[in-house]
């Protein structure tokens, strides 16, 4: 019990150190950067409460984190980011990278990863993280559906949030939608991105979906980019024409399917 009582004293006071500066919860939201989603949502997303983003499948697990992940940066701002997993979601969908937290525009070393056992262990740590003022965002990654998630364990989190102030956000990469007290409500699918000069890969490419908002707004869909050097979304052009499944057990057939000019998918 002394050794997580330090270690837990050792985490505040590091993000102590790495928070000092000007705090961006002088605003009460934060902005996506995209005038045709922050519009209809008033600006953009609020600052002080917990977020839901959910892969619209399975596939879409990496997608979701990668929406987390910049949400998360956006709100933090310069304050350090504490991202929070479940041992077994490194199992099933990888580690997070350094390198790729460096193609989204944050550094890593303003990212505090925590790896817990089970959702239970995600939960008390994620408390703990949003309860610190010095945090910028904090992120929950649990495994699956765990009945410790529940409508209570939300409403602790959102209210957690709203008294310090830190954003908080919970992605759901193997999940359904269940009754929560979240301010937001995403599903997020990996979507096709326009192909950059000698036609490299374009940037990072999100369909979503705005599910509920806790002020009545109704659904909306965006495809969006996400732009590193300016920190902040693009309107994601639609493709001009469906692009062509590929068996990934028939490579043979790659060189047939017809591939639309210019563009190349992405995520």
């Amino acid at each position: 019990m002394t050794d997580r009582r330090d270690a837990l004293a050792a985490l505040r006071n590091r993000l102590a150190r790495m928070g000092q500066g000007d705090s961006p919860r002088a605003s009460r939201i934060f902005s996506l950067g995209l005038p045709m989603v922050d519009g209809p949502l008033g600006g953009g997303l609020a600052r002080a409460a917990l977020h839901e983003v959910f892969a619209r499948t399975p596939p879409d697990g990496t997608a979701a984190i990668g929406f987390g992940l910049i949400l998360a940066i956006l709100a933090a701002q310069e304050r350090p980011v504490v991202w929070i997993r479940q041992d077994f979601a490194d199992v099933e969908g990888g580690r997070l990278h350094a390198p790729g937290l460096v193609e989204l525009g944050r550094d890593p070393s303003s990212l505090v990863l925590v790896r817990a056992r089970d959702a239970a262990g995600v939960l008390r740590a994620a408390l703990e993280a949003v309860r610190c003022p010095a945090v910028g965002a904090v992120g929950l990654e649990p495994w699956g559906e765990p009945g410790v998630l529940d409508l209570t364990a939300t409403r602790r989190l959102s209210l957690a949030a709203a008294a310090s102030g830190v954003a908080a956000f919970l992605v759901r990469a193997a999940a359904r939608p269940e009754p929560s007290s979240a301010a937001t409500r995403w599903s997020v699918a990996a979507a096709p991105s326009r192909a950059l000069l000698a036609n490299a890969p374009g940037q990072p490419a999100f369909a979503i979906s705005l599910l509920r908002h806790r002020a009545g707004l109704p659904a909306r869909d965006w495809h969006v980019e996400w732009d590193r050097d300016r920190c902040s979304f693009q309107d994601g052009a639609a493709l001009p024409r469906a692009v062509v499944p590929v068996s990934a057990d028939r490579p043979d057939q790659v060189a047939s399917a017809p591939a639309a000019p210019g563009w190349r998918r992405a995520g």
